[in-house]
């Protein structure tokens, strides 16, 4: 059986300095994003489009929600395989690229780099997983930008071993 998830999500532009988008320079990119049960982000546009680079944007957004869904999904089947994850840092990287217009573009690649450290469990299976989990992750398979993996996982005690 199939079961329907929602997500609502406010965005409330905060950017308006007095006279509105009268001109491309005379507003500011400010907008909150709020969940009623996660509260408020503050969030702009890149700092390449006017944005305050002191709050979240888009881009940044999306390769984040890419690399959360990845790790939430790796722990899950990390934990059915009998791995015993006790740390995990992803240092994500998405790519953009503009097209000619220099106002559209789209990701090109999203790189996820995930360290992995186990108490207990084997690193090549630790490593392997990373390729099962984009048939799992909502996200992941929602989204047309490949996504690639350079995992390294380490048994406590010893080091990191690349996938």
């Amino acid at each position: 059986m199939s079961r329907e998830h929602h997500y609502p999500i406010l965005v409330r532009w905060t950017g308006n300095t007095g006279t509105g988008t009268s001109g491309y320079r005379h507003y500011s990119r400010d907008h909150d994003v709020t969940s009623a049960d996660a509260g408020t982000l503050t969030a702009s546009s890149d700092p390449a489009f006017r944005g305050d680079r002191s709050r979240w944007n888009p881009e940044q957004l999306f390769v984040a929600s890419i690399s959360q869904c990845h790790m939430l999904w790796y722990l899950h089947l990390a934990t059915n395989a009998g791995l015993v994850v006790d740390a995990y840092e992803d240092s994500a990287l998405g790519t953009m690229r503009e097209d000619e217009r220099g106002g559209g573009g789209e990701f090109t690649e999203v790189v996820l780099r995930p360290r992995v450290r186990l108490t207990a469990g084997d690193i090549a299976t630790a490593n392997a997983i990373h390729d099962d989990v984009h048939d799992y992750c909502f996200i992941a398979r929602s989204v047309s930008v490949p996504i690639r993996h350079e995992p390294a996982a380490a048994l406590l005690g010893q080091a990191s071993t690349p996938a």
